[in-house]
């Protein structure tokens, strides 16, 4: 079996203990996934994995076995266009020592697709609302598993705001 990761086919480690970040990060060489906690309490290390946001910190790379995982690195077009929401990050001021964005990316992108399916979250007023109408409250509450020291959540929400607005039209 492989892991397809940004595309790529990869092998899974050998010793099955292997977290999936520490196979991106150790073995990939892919940096752009963080290292916070290391216990699942920040979402430094959330990545894409099979379109759903996965803290890579608590997964097995054995476990994304036949999975497509997307990291930071693979969100980007041709060249160096940036995706969508990382180029609103950079307008909205998303990001102060950027430690937390490429989690906050991930996770974000993940949260649409959420949105758009109408799943529900702990503050969605109307569960039978499909989708649930997107407030800032909704926001930072589906965003809440993934923390930013600096204080940047408020141009975060923002920047989530801006790409949900645009791919809404």
């Amino acid at each position: 079996m492989t892991i397809r990761v940004n595309g790529t086919e990869v092998s899974p480690p050998d010793d099955a203990r292997v977290s999936l970040l520490d196979l991106l990060r150790e073995h990939l060489h892919l940096t752009g996934t963080k290292k916070g906690c290391d216990q699942g309490a920040c979402g430094a290390c959330t990545v894409l994995l099979d379109g759903n946001r996965v803290l890579s910190c608590l997964t097995l790379a054995a476990q994304a076995e036949g999975s497509d995982v997307r990291t930071i690195e693979g969100l980007a077009g041709e060249g160096d266009d940036l995706h969508m929401l990382q180029q609103a990050f950079v307008e909205h001021d998303g990001l102060q020592c950027g430690y937390c964005t490429p989690g906050q990316i991930c996770s974000a992108i993940a949260m649409a697709d959420e949105l758009r399916r109408g799943d529900p979250s702990y503050v969605t007023r109307d569960i039978a609302a499909s989708p649930a109408p997107v407030t800032r409250a909704e926001i930072r509450e589906r965003m809440s598993g993934n923390l930013c020291r600096c204080g940047a959540h408020n141009g975060i929400v923002e920047a989530i705001e801006h790409m949900l607005r645009e791919t809404a039209a």
